[in-house]
């Protein structure tokens, strides 16, 4: 079925666009009422792998990875009615392909949702309005939660989501959330990309509020954004899922200062988080260990005026690690509804590095020849932050610390070209990754050197 959606699409784009120089839109072509917007995506991504640096696995790896959304919006003039439909599907993994329901998630209700408008909360000429119902969520760096782009599944919740803003940029977020468990989660169901609709978590509940002020200090430096937010996490167990009982608050800032021609640019966003949680799921796990972590990026960077507009910059990420087992805290921190892609590597069957546990300085580069065609190129040197915790994603870890704590070399490229602009869409992508002590000398760590991705990807928009 997605293969056969996305084939038609992309091949009436082609027709379409070659016709006009106008990008070709589902808006148009179906006449829809002024009330009415209707918009969608089709994406097709085949992804390679060869090595593996997960606990126990083998060989190489393939995925064909296929992703549609429908999106309609109906404005009723102080109420506007909106629905989301996505399929996400894959093909050609085998049992060593890490599937998930991160990966998988047949035709389902992606949002469904109406928004109302409310008084504006940020001076003169601010309006506001809160979205109820299931819902997808991004907010500023998207660090703490974001509407994913590359993932094959977008994740939503339910709840409420108030935002107010004014014509200076100012933002202000505020919600409460339930997640949505996204299905099929079991093995056999994910391979045959069985059809199982969401469900909400109602167990779990995010609350935040985030505030954005733009061009917050004039007289310094003009142009740096200031954000401060704090959010929180509160689960309990129910007859159908059970979590480890966290409950987090999370306060942090950020100051973003925008890449231009010419200048210095940065993004500083740091979080501490405390609270609670049991070290597992299990039922009757009881005891309640005390979290205290933290995390910190900071990239620094300058775009040079010059063709191709290139962008050099320093970055450093940490995410603070578990320092005992056997004590009665949590230092970990943990990544729950943020990207980690963004900043960095690519993801999916690959994805090496997570924001928890780890210390990683790097550098970057982003090109940008014209407006059709972007490119970057990521490196950074991996380490745990502790070497007594976890490698997350490979889930491995030496709870004596005598593996070592460093985990490996990684190298992320990622260029895309607008083949039909605002229409068809081409993104191609390698990395590599190189063992580090860690992961030569951890038990059960991963065989050979090194690990080698790449993958295609074809995006309409429509």
């Amino acid at each position: 079925m997605g293969r056969t959606i996305i084939a038609s699409i992309i091949g009436a784009l082609l027709v379409c666009t070659e016709a006009s120089a106008e990008p070709w839109r589902a808006q148009s072509a179906l006449a829809a009422p002024s009330w009415l917007t209707v918009k969608g995506e089709s994406r097709v991504r085949y992804e390679t792998l060869e090595g593996q640096f997960r606990a126990n696995g083998d060989g190489g790896d393939q995925l064909l990875l296929f992703r549609t959304l429908i999106h309609a919006e109906a404005d009723a003039g102080a109420v506007k009615f909106g629905l989301e439909i996505q399929d996400s599907r894959t093909y050609l993994g085998d049992a060593g392909t890490p599937l998930s329901s991160s990966i998988v998630n047949p035709i389902d209700v992606l949002q469904l949702y109406l928004t109302l408008p409310a008084p504006g909360l940020l001076g003169a000429g601010s309006s506001s309005e809160i979205q109820l119902g299931r819902q997808t969520v991004s907010i500023g760096s998207r660090r703490q939660i974001e509407r994913v782009e590359y993932a094959n599944v977008i994740r939503a919740y339910t709840g409420a989501h108030f935002l107010s803003s004014n014509p200076h940029g100012d933002e202000l977020h505020l919600l409460y959330i339930a997640p949505v468990q996204r299905l099929p989660t079991d093995r056999e169901e994910l391979e045959r990309n069985e059809i199982e609709f969401d469900r909400e978590q109602l167990g779990r509940r995010i609350w935040g509020a985030h505030y954005r002020r733009a061009d917050f200090l004039p007289r310094l430096a003009s142009n740096v954004w200031g954000e401060a937010f704090i959010y929180g996490l509160d689960e309990r167990d129910t007859d159908r899922v059970a979590t480890p009982d966290r409950h987090y608050l999370t306060p942090g800032f950020r100051l973003f200062l925008a890449p231009q021609a010419g200048s210095f640019d940065f993004d500083i966003e740091g979080a501490f988080r405390f609270g609670s949680r049991r070290l597992t799921s299990a039922p009757d796990d009881a005891i309640d260990l005390k979290v205290r972590a933290s995390s910190l990026i900071a990239r620094v960077g300058y775009t040079f005026d010059a063709p191709w507009r290139p962008n050099i910059a320093l970055q450093y990420y940490w995410a603070s690690g578990d320092k005992d087992p056997a004590d009665d805290r949590f230092d970990q921190y943990e990544r729950l509804f943020g990207s980690r892609r963004t900043d960095l590597n690519n993801t999916s069957i690959h994805g090496p590095l997570t924001p928890a546990n780890l210390s990683a300085p790097g550098v970057r580069i982003e090109v940008k020849p014209s407006s059709r065609l972007d490119a970057r190129l990521h490196y950074s040197a991996a380490s745990l932050a502790s070497d007594t915790d976890s490698w997350i994603i490979a889930k491995l870890r030496d709870p004596t610390g005598e593996s070592g704590g460093f985990i490996g070399h990684a190298i992320d490229t990622r260029a895309r070209y607008w083949i039909a602009p605002g229409n068809l869409r081409l993104e191609i992508g390698a990395s590599a990754f190189v063992f580090g002590e860690f992961a030569r000398s951890v038990p059960a760590g991963p065989e050979g050197k090194r690990t080698l991705f790449g993958y295609t990807q074809l995006t309409a928009t429509f």
